[in-house]
């Protein structure tokens, strides 16, 4: 059996809170998806490290920061930095992440801010909840024991280890063992009520629709394809197709469905600038971590920056 550390499916692959479930979850069978293994000292020695994903650095005050367009599923060899990755991070003391996945009171939080939120089982719903945790070699328990629209998008997320991408293997995970070894301080810019606030509707038929679309979603397997199409996009720092998502996710059909995008990523954005601006202004040099489709659009969080006083520098990563 193997554990799967807490690190964002292709709705919300990029969400803390979804993520942090899978510290809970842990299973092993004939049929499991691969698991991907760290790569050796010979490995990286054939083939160094390469920058990926996005990174501004922001200026304000005569002090700078780095930001980092992220993604939390990951493949081996994505946790290590290239060159100018590696020196953002030799120039910062400090990191900031949507949620720490090392902060031990996160789980907590989250199974108090997910009680708060109950949803009755639905007997067209548990068969293929069920089914798909068995497809993804998970435990029955404590995986009953989660709201459904939580159970689905776990399952979601995990899907991305059918195609060599792995929570163990996220940003987040990185970069807070990282800070840790170095004796950095880690900040949380959100809560994980915050995040489940986002993520689950009050409305309970509202939220037993979108546990069924992407329980479809897997089922027909459409969820994975996004999903590497996400990591493709990611790894390429293609800022332009990140930000035309809606466009080919499947995700946003509906106004309900755009209207949950709109939640989950743009409303979320003031918030997480607000608390980079305040770290900020505390003098830590920062280097902060953020989903990668929260850097796109109009409420994107390089531009929200800007118009927080902040020069925003985009730096070209040496692939």
């Amino acid at each position: 059996m193997r554990q799967l550390p807490p690190s964002p499916g292709f709705r919300a692959c990029l969400l803390g809170a979804a993520l942090l479930t899978v510290s809970l979850l842990a299973g092993a069978a004939p049929a499991c998806p691969p698991e991907p293994r760290a790569l050796t000292a010979e490995q990286l020695q054939a083939r160094p490290p390469a920058d990926r994903g996005l990174l501004w650095r922001i200026s304000r005050a005569g002090r700078s920061a780095y930001l980092y367009g992220s993604i939390h599923v990951g493949k081996p060899g994505w946790s290590h930095p290239g060159p100018r990755l590696r020196a953002a991070l030799q120039d910062s003391d400090s990191l900031a992440l949507e949620l720490d996945p090392g902060d031990p009171a996160l789980a907590q939080e989250l199974a108090a801010a997910l009680a708060a939120r109950p949803l009755a089982p639905d007997a067209a719903l548990q068969p293929r909840l069920e089914r798909q945790r068995a497809a993804a070699c998970l435990p029955p328990e404590p995986f009953a024991d989660l709201h459904p629209l939580m159970q689905a998008l776990t399952l979601s997320v995990l899907a991305a280890r059918w195609e060599g991408m792995d929570p163990a293997f996220g940003q987040e995970q990185a970069l807070a063992a990282q800070a840790r070894a170095r004796r950095w301080p880690v900040f949380s810019l959100e809560t994980a009520a915050q995040q489940v606030e986002a993520l689950l509707p009050q409305d309970a038929g509202q939220a037993r629709r979108m546990t069924a679309e992407l329980l479809t979603q897997l089922e027909q397997g459409s969820a994975r394809r996004v999903l590497r199409r996400l990591g493709q996009a990611w790894e390429r720092g293609d800022l332009e197709q990140l930000a035309r998502y809606e466009s080919w996710c499947g995700c946003a059909d509906s106004p309900e469905d755009r209207d949950f995008l709109r939640r989950v990523n743009d409303a979320r954005n003031p918030g997480l600038a607000d608390g980079i601006a305040a770290l900020h202004a505390q003098g830590h040099r920062l280097f902060i971590a953020v989903g990668a489709l929260h850097m796109t659009g109009p409420q994107g969080l390089p531009r929200l920056l800007a118009q927080r006083g902040f020069t925003v520098e985009r730096l070209p990563l040496r692939r």
